[in-house]
C-alpha cells in the first residue's frame, strides 16, 4: 500500500468518526430522549472545552515522550470506548460528562494527524504544500460518508449512531499502530513553560488594537459555527410532526440534506486564492459573515418540499462560504500579521477563540435562549421560524460592527510573500 494511500485512509477515518454523530446528535436528543434545549447547549460546549487545552498538552507528549502515530492511535481507541457507553446513559447530566471525556480523547487527534502526516510524508521526500491538500480532502469525504451512512441505516434518531463513531475510531486506533514511526523530536530539549506549552505567549497579540478586534471577531464567529452544527439535523427532524411533510426526502434523510454544506465547503475552498487576491482579506472575512446571515436566514424560510427545499439546500451551499471564508481567510490574517517566532502560537490562540471559547459560547447561550424564548410550554415544540431569525440577526450585528470597527487595507503583495502554513492546510469540517 502505498503511503499516500495510507495517509488517506487516515484523514477519512479521522473526520468518518466525527461526522458519524457529530450533525445528528441533535435528533438523538431531542426526538429520542426529549431532553432539554438548555442542557443540549452544554453538550456542544465540550467540543470548545477540550479544545482549549487538550491539542497543545497533547502535542507536548508527541514531541518529547512518545510516537506520535502510538499516542494518536491509544487516543482513538481511548475515545471508541467512551462512544460504546453512550447508549445507556439515562440522564442528560451523566451524558455531558460522556460527551466531554470523548471530546478530551478526540480534538487533540485532529492536530495530531496532520503531525502524522507532514512526518510521513515529509520522511518520504514528498512536497508536503503539493501533496497534503489532496490527502487531507478526503477528511472531508469521509464525513460526508458518515453522515450518509447513519442517514441511510435510519440510525439519525438512535443510538446506534454511537455505536458506527466506535467502531470507526476502535479501527482508525488500531490502524495508527501499523503506520511509519514518528518518534519524538524534542526528546532531549529542554522542557517548555506551562506558558509555552498553552500557546499563552500570543496572548501578547491581543495589547494590538486590531488584532484584538480580529480575535473578538473570530469568538463571535466561532459561536455561529456551532449554532448550525447543533440544530440544523433536529431542525429537519421536527417536520416529521406535521403529516404533510413526513414522506418527503429531507424528513426521512436530513443528514444527506445537510452533508450539501460539507460538499460546498470543499469547493468554496477552491475560490478562496480568487477573492483573496480580489477582494483582499477583510473583504472575504465580510463575505463569510453576510453569508452566515444568509445561511440563517434561508433556514426560516425553508420548508422540506418544493419549493421550500430548495432554499435549505441554498442555505447548505452558502455555507461554504460562511464557513471557509472567514476561517482559512482568518488563518491567513494571522500569518501575514504576526513574528515568525510566535505565529504558530498565534494559530493556536486563533483556534482557540473559534474552536474553544467561540464553541463554548455559542452552545451554552443557544442553548439557554432557545429554551426561554423559544420552546412551548411542553418543553419540546420549538419556533423554528424565529430560532433561524434570530441567528440571522445576531450574524448581521457581527457584519455591520466588523464593518466599522475592524481596519486593515488590503495589500495584495502581503499575500504573494506568505507561504501557506500548516493550519491552513488542517481546517477541518464542521
Amino acid at each position: 500500500m502505498s503511503t499516500k494511500l495510507r495517509l488517506i485512509i487516515l484523514s477519512f477515518l479521522q473526520f468518518f468518526i466525527w461526522g458519524s454523530w457529530l450533525i445528528t446528535i441533535g435528533a438523538y436528543w431531542f426526538q429520542t430522549k426529549q431532553w432539554s434545549g438548555a442542557q443540549f447547549g452544554a453538550i456542544f460546549s465540550t467540543m470548545g472545552i477540550a479544545s482549549i487545552f487538550m491539542p497543545s498538552l497533547m502535542g507536548i507528549v508527541a514531541d518529547k515522550w512518545m510516537n506520535a502515530e502510538k499516542l494518536y492511535g491509544l487516543l482513538h481507541i481511548l475515545g471508541g470506548l467512551v462512544l460504546l457507553t453512550i447508549p445507556f446513559v439515562a440522564d442528560p447530566g451523566t451524558f455531558f460528562w460522556v460527551i466531554l471525556l470523548n471530546m478530551i480523547f478526540y480534538m487533540p487527534t485532529l492536530a495530531l494527524s496532520i503531525a502524522v502526516s507532514y512526518s510521513v510524508l515529509k520522511r518520504e521526500g514528498y512536497d508536503v504544500v503539493k501533496y497534503y491538500p489532496p490527502i487531507r480532502v478526503w477528511g472531508t469525504v469521509g464525513f460526508i460518508v458518515a453522515m450518509w451512512t447513519v442517514s441511510l441505516l435510519g440510525f439519525e434518531k438512535s443510538a446506534n449512531q454511537f455505536y458506527v463513531a466506535a467502531a470507526a475510531a476502535i479501527l482508525l486506533g488500531l490502524y495508527s499502530f501499523t503506520l511509519p514511526k514518528c518518534p519524538p523530536t524534542a526528546k532531549d530539549t529542554p522542557s517548555r513553560s506551562l506558558v509555552d506549552v498553552l500557546g499563552l505567549k500570543s496572548f501578547a497579540l491581543l495589547r494590538d488594537t486590531k488584532m484584538l478586534t480580529f480575535f473578538l471577531f473570530a469568538l463571535l464567529l466561532g459561536a455561529a459555527l456551532q449554532l448550525t452544527n447543533a440544530y440544523g439535523d433536529t431542525f429537519l427532524h421536527d417536520f416529521d410532526k406535521v403529516p404533510a411533510y413526513q414522506d418527503t426526502f429531507a424528513v426521512k434523510y436530513p443528514a444527506i440534506i445537510m452533508s450539501i454544506s460539507q460538499i460546498s465547503e470543499t469547493l468554496f475552498i477552491l475560490a478562496i486564492p480568487f477573492f483573496l487576491r480580489r477582494f483582499g482579506i477583510k473583504q472575504v472575512m465580510l463575505f463569510s459573515m453576510l453569508a452566515w446571515v444568509l445561511r440563517f436566514g434561508l433556514l426560516a424560510y425553508g420548508t422540506p418540499d418544493n419549493p421550500g427545499i430548495w432554499l435549505i439546500v441554498l442555505s447548505c451551499i452558502v455555507y461554504g462560504m460562511a464557513f471557509d471564508f472567514f476561517n482559512i481567510s482568518g488563518s491567513l490574517f494571522v500569518e501575514t500579521q504576526t513574528a515568525s517566532s510566535i505565529r504558530a502560537s498565534a494559530q493556536g490562540l486563533f483556534m482557540m477563540m473559534t474552536n474553544g471559547f467561540g464553541a463554548v459560547l455559542g452552545s451554552s447561550v443557544s442553548g439557554i435562549v432557545i429554551e426561554k424564548y423559544f420552546t412551548a410550554a411542553d418543553g419540546i415544540t420549538k419556533d423554528w421560524h424565529s430560532i433561524w431569525l434570530a441567528f440571522a440577526a445576531y450574524a448581521l450585528v457581527i457584519a455591520v460592527l466588523f464593518v466599522v470597527l475592524f481596519k486593515h487595507k488590503h495589500n495584495p503583495q502581503q499575500l504573494e510573500d506568505t507561504e501557506p502554513s500548516e493550519h491552513l492546510l488542517s481546517v477541518e469540517p464542521a
